[in-house]
């Protein structure tokens, strides 16, 4: 009988491989094994799992409350009957969002409460390039000289996908959309420290990411300065990154608290579906405030005051700062 095996990364400051289960069946003795390894690592891969949709959904709900749970993440359309059709057109708001998270970032900062943990499942992925990327920001911080940790001390950035999506890409999705991009791209913008305090381990790490901009009591280009070498320092270090190249099966589990993660381009002419799982984080320590609190006000103003002048910076960048004609296809 196969026998539950968690194997660290090689050379890594995180992460950690897990053999010798099964998710579908996990025992409570080994799903608290599981756990106790993620806040430990930060991110697990559990190979050869060939999870579908419903059991994404329920391995993530063992975590928490879901914020969504077994959702095809593909550039393809999918039928009623299941089969996947159509590759989306890349000027698509569904691909500019696909596109736009090819930058590194945390799930769900631009939301009121942020992101606890996320899953993703290997369906159907190209031959070549599409890989997914994580990296330690607990690493990240440990490793900085005492001035820059001192200077971020009691700092914070707002967070926001409208600005990520116009900074990187120079993409400018309408606001309130239904459904899907109606819940990201929202027009709020939520305040978060720089600093985070891991609500399980009691460990600081650094928060950034790239929906984050605008720290309150800084000069925009000093602000946006000191998060892109905040952020740059988190990547510069090999031992502080991890890039996997999928196979179909494997799941890749990871802590949202601490770990950054990306997408990497590929052929998007090519097939590509992975399953998608967020569990929902604790209100009592990942939430910023509501829009319909007092402090949201102040996150509003900045975003709109931000994307006036990244209407006329981003006109080069690969949307021209543009506003996508449909939604999917």
């Amino acid at each position: 009988m196969s026998q539950l095996l968690i194997v660290p990364m090689n050379n890594k400051s995180f992460g950690a491989t897990v053999t010798g289960i099964d998710i579908v069946s996990l025992t409570d003795t080994e799903f608290a094994t599981v756990n106790e390894a993620l806040i430990q690592h930060g991110f697990l891969l559990f190979p050869e799992q060939h999870l579908n949709e419903e059991n994404s959904a329920d391995f993530g709900r063992r975590f928490g409350d879901l914020e969504f749970g077994g959702q095809p993440m593909s550039n393809q359309k999918k039928h009623s009957d299941g089969a996947l059709g159509e590759i989306y057109d890349l000027q698509s708001q569904l691909m500019r969002t696909n596109v736009g998270n090819e930058t590194w970032h945390t799930d769900s900062t631009y939301k009121p409460i942020s992101s606890k943990v996320a899953m993703l499942s290997a369906v159907v992925v190209p031959e070549l390039d599409g890989q997914t990327e994580l990296a330690d920001l607990r690493a990240g911080y440990d490793s900085l000289d005492d001035e820059t940790k001192e200077r971020i001390v009691g700092l914070s950035a707002f967070h926001s996908t409208n600005y990520s999506q116009a900074n990187d890409i120079g993409d400018f999705p309408d606001k309130d959309q239904k459904g899907l991009y109606g819940e990201v791209y929202h027009g709020e913008a939520y305040l978060r420290p720089l600093i985070k305090v891991h609500p399980e381990t009691g460990e600081p790490n650094l928060f950034v990411g790239r929906h984050a901009f605008s720290v309150p009591g800084l000069e925009r280009n000093e602000s946006r300065t000191l998060l892109a070498s905040l952020l740059s320092h988190v990547v510069s270090d090999e031992s502080r990154v991890y890039s996997h190249n999928w196979e179909p099966g494997d799941t890749l589990l990871w802590d949202n608290r601490c770990i950054l993660h990306r997408a990497r381009p590929y052929d998007y002419s090519k097939p590509r579906y992975l399953i998608g799982t967020r569990v929902a984080g604790d209100p009592a320590t990942e939430l910023a405030y509501y829009p319909e609190d007092s402090e949201a006000e102040m996150g509003r103003v900045a975003l709109a005051a931000e994307l006036e002048l990244l209407r006329s910076e981003t006109k080069h960048r690969m949307y021209g700062a543009s506003t996508a004609t449909s939604m999917s296809g």
